[in-house]
């Protein structure tokens, strides 16, 4: 789940999550930062503001372009510090409901849960090689697995065999 901020907060902290919510993700931009589930936490400091981020993984490319939308889209809260928190590691059942419908949306099927009871991550075989994913852009289940790899390590590339597009797999991690 998401992290919200405190009912307590104050009107600049509050201000300040309404943009974080708002940052797009730069390689799925249609979905935002906090809705990917990256965005951990937002603390108000003396001098400005802290926000804790999760990488979607350590050898994510985009980490520092993202650091630098925060600081960036922030900075008229003063000075903005960026912690990068890597445990837990980011799992992608933080992506939040809204987003998964985003990415569905966008073309790219979201991932299935992996975690049981919010307790160990799951790791044996991914959903998508159990059962036929549903192509994001007509719903059949008559799909195909064409890469692994799609335009980006955390995705894989699928065919849809009835409309004949192809789509990209959000992969669990």
């Amino acid at each position: 789940m998401n992290p919200q901020p405190s009912s307590s907060a104050c009107g600049r902290l509050e201000a300040a999550w309404e943009v974080l919510r708002q940052i797009p993700d730069p390689e799925v931009p249609v979905i935002s930062l906090w809705e990917l589930g990256i965005v951990r936490d937002l603390r108000e400091t003396a001098g400005g503001l802290e926000v804790v981020l999760t990488p979607t993984y350590s050898g994510c490319p985009a980490t520092e372009l993202i650091q630098d939308d925060v600081r960036a889209a922030l900075a008229r809260f003063g000075t903005v510090e960026v912690i990068l928190q890597r445990a837990p590691a980011w799992t992608t059942d933080w992506i939040s409901e809204a987003g998964r419908e985003k990415l569905r949306a966008y073309g790219i099927a979201p991932p299935g849960r992996v975690l049981d009871s919010g307790a160990q991550p799951i790791r044996l075989v991914h959903r998508a090689s159990l059962s036929k994913l549903a192509c994001p852009r007509c719903g059949s289940a008559n799909t195909e697995k064409l890469s692994a790899f799609g335009s980006t390590a955390c995705k894989a590339l699928y065919r849809c065999l009835a409309c004949r597009e192809p789509f990209e797999y959000f992969k669990p991690i």
